[in-house]
């Protein structure tokens, strides 16, 4: 299965957001090479907020480009197989703590915003570091930190408070 064929199997299992999980499929349909970057009409990106051991921080990247506190993620490469394991694999290289796992239950939620690049098409999970964990700043982050679930509504915007909302219902 190509990884095109797997996003659109993920977004079809997504029960919610139904209006902008129909935009994902649309997207999906009108253009086979909507997974990747090149796509000049959006792209499907795949996203993780990494979640601490205790269930009490989330570790949140000060983007380079965007210079904005948000969780983990970014493009599909050709080596991904599935959105989940592009989600592992951005999280782990922005992050560089190693051991993850994805929460059960697939994607968390779907956010749909511009990007200097395109619409980016994101398909957000929620990953659990190991105990012992250390982070690793990335030459995409300008910095990392660890945030108190009651600190992000200060330092991000409001798709990242969301995104740890849905993620908090799904502990």
């Amino acid at each position: 299965m190509s990884l095109h064929d797997d996003a659109v199997v993920v977004v079809k299992g997504y029960e919610d957001q139904q209006e902008l999980r129909q935009v994902y499929l649309d997207h999906l349909a009108a253009h086979p090479d909507g997974m990747w970057k090149s796509c000049a009409d959006g792209h499907i990106t795949a996203s993780a907020l990494v979640i601490d051991p205790e269930r009490d921080r989330v570790l949140l990247t000060l983007h380079k480009k965007l210079r904005m506190w948000l969780q983990t993620g970014g493009h599909c490469e050709p080596a991904d197989t599935t959105l989940a394991m592009a989600a592992l694999r951005e999280a782990t290289e922005e992050s560089g703590v190693v051991g993850m796992s994805l929460l059960s239950g697939g994607p968390v939620r779907l956010d749909r915003h511009v990007t200097p690049c395109a619409w980016h098409l994101d398909v957000q999970y929620a990953a659990l570091a190991p105990a012992g964990a250390v982070e690793a700043i990335s030459d995409e982050s300008l910095d990392l930190r660890w945030f108190a679930y009651d600190e992000v509504a200060s330092v991000a915007d409001t798709s990242v408070v969301r995104l740890l909302e849905a993620t908090r219902a799904r502990l």
